[in-house]
């Protein structure tokens, strides 16, 4: 059984030749590449789908980094000197350190020194001396310190980087989709020229027919001649035209990082348009204010909005004193039940205090600016995300209006030249007054591809407008 993934390389990939059952020669069958089907390899496939995932894996990343703000650490410090067989010093410190919350550190020490000229003050006991305590933060640096607010920002940064995502993904699926409508509106633009140089150049053929048989004049051949001409530069135009839009679709379609081109007996099918208004009538018109509070750019608004408050916090915090305190019990033994003694401690007191704290009042400052501007932008997106949804809701039912105008003028145009024929047959038209009628209808006929087109477009863009994937 072949796989569906085996079926897209040979339409996408291969030319397909069928051999007649009757004749021994091979034709080119032409195959269609359904919406459905394009837009499910662009989901898989695409290279820029594989960067939105890049952007959640910055997040974790980042939170991983922000983590590590707090991971447990081990510092030795060694220092020896010896000259001309003399020793100096000896130095040995080892420390080990636990980080916790609110600017809290625990830690474990132990050091020996020893040596002929060591400073009285670093005089230990024999086998070194142990000590355990805790230094914190009374002011500045308790409720909140840089560890503190790096952890919590990079947490917001990662519900930021889902939400990007989702706004690349929503971004590429949309130029995705209208370029594959476009290539719609054109290859149907192109079959509806070859369905009239058909008919011109049947009308040619039986024309000349009538001239020989003296039943025409021969001008009527001219004039058929120069319908016929006109109908093969439209074509020919519409060909161009077709195979720009397939290369633009080629450049959403790969293949482990390969691009793929599209062969030209490929084919787009038009879309269900019905299978899409009923989707968003029944599920989504009735629902803007929901999707408008979970859209991803608000989401992602949202999430630089609080990883800003936590800034300014940290900021504001700056503007308090610095009160650092450590104190370590102290013990010639590494058992703490019977060697830490209270009566043996060693503590340090640290204060800092600037007296205009001009610095941090400016970068307090910064922050509380960008924290407006930041909440000021999503005002701005909110109100733009609804009239956009509110634009496409009223895009849809406009060119539902429309597109059932045409339909029934397309009908019209259709009937009125049927009818115009069969006067020419009879004798009691003339040529000139088919070719307007038929131009008419191929204008109608165009018209008709050109907001069938338009209305899938505004169905993409409402997808998009409400922040999800078509």
């Amino acid at each position: 059984m072949r796989t569906p993934l085996y079926r897209i390389l040979i339409l996408l990939i291969g030319s397909i030749h069928a051999i007649g059952t009757t004749q021994e020669t091979e034709h080119l069958v032409t195959q269609q590449l359904s919406f459905e089907e394009y837009i499910g390899f662009v989901k898989k496939h695409h290279p820029l789908m594989k960067q939105a995932e890049l952007t959640i894996s910055i997040g974790a990343a980042n939170l991983m980094k922000a983590r590590g703000g707090f991971d447990p650490k081990i510092a030795i410090d060694f220092d020896r000197k010896k000259f001309k067989k003399t020793e100096y010093y000896d130095q040995l410190n080892a420390t080990f350190k636990i980080p916790t919350w609110y600017g809290i550190e625990f830690k474990a020490n132990f050091e020996e020194n020893t040596g002929e000229f060591l400073d009285r003050s670093l005089t230990l006991p024999d086998g070194g001396l142990y000590s355990a305590g805790v230094s914190f933060s009374l002011a500045r640096g308790f409720l909140t310190n840089k560890r503190m607010a790096t952890l919590r920002k990079a947490r917001f940064f990662r519900q930021q980087t889902k939400a990007d995502r989702d706004l690349l993904v929503n971004k590429l699926l949309l130029e995705a989709s209208n370029a594959y409508f476009r290539w719609v509106e054109a290859n149907n633009e192109q079959g509806i020229y070859q369905r009239f140089l058909q008919n011109a150049e049947k009308r040619l053929h039986a024309i000349k027919q009538s001239v020989i048989a003296g039943d025409k004049a021969a001008i009527d051949s001219i004039e058929a001649s120069i319908a016929l001409q006109n109908r093969k530069l439209n074509l020919e135009a519409a060909t161009l035209k077709n195979k720009k839009a397939s290369l633009a679709v080629s450049n959403y379609l790969w293949l482990q990082d390969v691009p793929i081109e599209l062969e030209d007996h490929v084919h787009p099918t038009v879309p269900d348009i019905t299978k899409f208004e009923a989707i968003i009538r029944t599920e989504q018109f009735q629902n803007t204010a929901e999707f408008v509070a979970n859209h991803p750019k608000l989401a992602s608004l949202d999430a630089k909005i609080q990883g800003l408050k936590i800034d300014k916090r940290f900021k504001m915090n700056k503007l308090l004193p610095k009160i650092d305190l450590q104190y370590n019990f102290l013990s010639p033994d590494a058992t703490p039940a019977s060697g830490f003694d209270t009566a043996n401690y060693k503590a340090f007191v640290d204060v800092a205090f600037p007296l205009f704290l001009r610095k941090e009042r400016g970068d307090l400052r910064l922050a509380a600016i960008k924290l407006k501007d930041a909440r000021f932008e999503r005002m701005a997106a909110s109100l733009k995300i609804l009239n956009k949804i509110e634009a496409s809701q009223a895009e849809i039912t406009s060119l539902e209006a429309q597109n059932s105008l045409i339909t029934n003028m397309v009908s019209d145009y259709t009937t009125l030249l049927k009818a115009e024929e069969r006067k020419f047959s009879l004798g009691e038209s003339s040529l000139f007054l088919i070719n307007s009628r038929e131009q008419k209808l191929i204008q109608a006929q165009l018209k008709e591809n050109q907001l069938t087109i338009k209305q899938l477009m505004a169905i993409a863009t409402y997808y998009n407008a409400i922040g999800s994937a078509i």
